[in-house]
């Protein structure tokens, strides 16, 4: 769900970015997230770190790089960057057609086979959750689906993303009225409380299936510890990865997936030429790739 550099922060006109300073903070933030930032981009990295510079009392982007290198607070400061260089763009519901998929072919075939099986177990992952909306969406859907055999079910939405400040937003849940623009109105109704004008309050009920936590999509350690999935969701998150990165991400979500499970991506994001592990299955409005097995 990350947007990067989607946000305008006010630039300090004393502050510039030297050629050497933007490589080295380009290069840190790479090994540190996985995201990479082109020298076309360098004004936008720019103009979002001179307000961290402020904050800590730097003078220069070289002073931030070793503040981040070497400074006792640098985990704190850490997730500070993480948060300005990534901006969470999303929704309820977002992209309509996609969700269909799931709910009505992804998720009803999964639950019909574990069912045979006399299963009651689901697991799904968000990675790159934002906010929340994806994995509570995820949850809305299971409510809607299995509705009173839901009790019968050991589910767990496993719902992560790199920035602590968006994971403690995302646990809050509280929502204003442009989270749920694309949402339809019978759900807002029925799963969310309005506490006050164009403020939403989500329901404990639809809390209760989602788990978050901070994870780094790069460190591949991390990657294994999540549970093995049913579905993972990874939505306009691999678009910010070089080649190399993109590959060593779907690989690991294809390690993560069980057999027979499903895989959905951004939909303007694809797998051509990053991985032929999965068999991609179209659907009107979206593409869901499949771990056969």
């Amino acid at each position: 769900m990350m947007n990067l550099f989607s946000k305008s922060i006010t630039l300090r006109k004393d502050l510039k970015i030297g050629d050497e300073e933007f490589v080295q903070l380009r290069d840190f933030i790479y090994g540190q997230s996985g995201i990479f930032i082109g020298d076309n981009r360098k004004y936008l990295l720019e103009n979002r770190l001179a307000n961290r510079l402020k904050e800590n009392n730097l003078k220069s982007f070289g002073e931030y790089y070793y503040f981040l290198r070497y400074d006792p607070g640098r985990k704190a400061e850490l997730n500070k960057l993480f948060e300005v260089i990534t901006t969470n763009e999303t929704s309820f519901f977002r992209n309509p057609p996609q969700i269909k998929v799931f709910q009505d072919v992804v998720l009803k075939k999964i639950l019909q086979e574990k069912r045979t099986k006399s299963q009651r177990n689901l697991h799904i992952w968000s990675a790159g959750c934002s906010t929340g909306e994806e994995p509570y969406t995820l949850s809305i859907v299971l409510h809607e689906v299995l509705k009173n055999e839901l009790e019968q079910w050991r589910i767990r939405i496993t719902a992560n993303d790199l920035s602590a400040g968006v994971l403690a937003a995302a646990k809050r849940a509280v929502y204003s009225q442009y989270s749920l623009r694309t949402t339809p109105p019978e759900i807002t109704k029925r799963y969310f409380a309005e506490e006050s004008p164009g403020r939403f309050i989500l329901q404990d009920r639809v809390k209760r299936l989602v788990e978050f936590g901070q994870i780094n999509l790069s460190d591949r350690f991390q990657l294994k510890r999540v549970p093995r999935s049913d579905v993972v969701f990874c939505r306009n998150v691999i678009i910010y990865f070089d080649d190399e990165m993109k590959k060593n991400v779907i690989s690991s979500f294809y390690d993560n997936l069980l057999p027979g499970g499903y895989l959905l991506i951004g939909h303007s994001e694809s797998l051509h030429n990053i991985s032929r592990a999965f068999r991609p299955i179209h659907h009107p409005g979206a593409i869901v790739y499949l771990k056969e097995g």
